[in-house]
């Protein structure tokens, strides 16, 4: 892959596409990242293969067939919150762990009831991105970063998305939801990732 292309996300998470956006700018590449919604819409895929990468591949897969013809290279995300105390939950099911799937609000009360019984200092946690580049050749590059730290008893702070405002990143005392763009991108599983992929490139 080459700077001057076209990335496709194959998600229609708005939010996501806002933090790639910003992703790109910070890492000076003359790259542009569009979004499913740009050709007709992300595809329903229903993720259900029990892994990040599985469920990255089967997204990047499905708007393929949608850009038929299209030579522009697929960028498919999967990631979520994986919780220690809890066996890894809700990890892969992180967007749905509350039943609908982009339901935050339900999903994080979800959480809070299921860590009611563990004491605070057994609440690791970590984020996980698994990011799937689908080039037109149908050539494959898999790219991961993670982000470890603490949950806690309530939500705090107004950005960010998903978990975020439970997530206290380690070396910090602010949730994801109270850091600027900036130093969420810096230190957040996404962004490793991203810069994995970059390093790459």
């Amino acid at each position: 892959m080459k700077a001057g292309l076209t990335l496709v996300l194959a998600s229609g998470n708005a939010h996501k596409a806002e933090e790639f956006r910003a992703l790109v700018s910070a890492s000076g590449l003359a790259v542009t990242i569009a979004t499913a919604k740009e050709f007709g819409g992300m595809p329903a895929v229903e993720e259900d293969t029990g892994t990040f990468a599985g469920n990255a591949r089967k997204k990047a897969r499905a708007l393929r067939e949608r850009l038929a013809g299209n030579p522009a290279w697929i960028l498919a995300d999967d990631s979520g919150l994986c919780v220690e105390a809890l066996g890894g939950e809700p990890g892969v099911e992180s967007a749905y762990y509350a039943g609908a799937v982009g339901d935050a609000a339900a999903n994080r009360r979800k959480l809070l009831e299921s860590l009611r019984a563990v004491p605070e200092g057994k609440r690791q946690a970590y984020f996980y991105c698994l990011l799937f580049l689908l080039g037109p050749d149908g050539a494959e590059r898999l790219h991961e970063g993670r982000c470890d730290g603490r949950l806690i008893g309530a939500e705090r702070g107004s950005g960010g998305f998903g978990y975020d405002s439970l997530f206290v990143p380690d070396g910090f005392d602010r949730t994801l939801a109270e850091l600027t763009s900036d130093e969420k991108n810096r230190i957040s599983h996404r962004g490793r990732a991203w810069r994995s992929l970059v390093a790459a490139l």
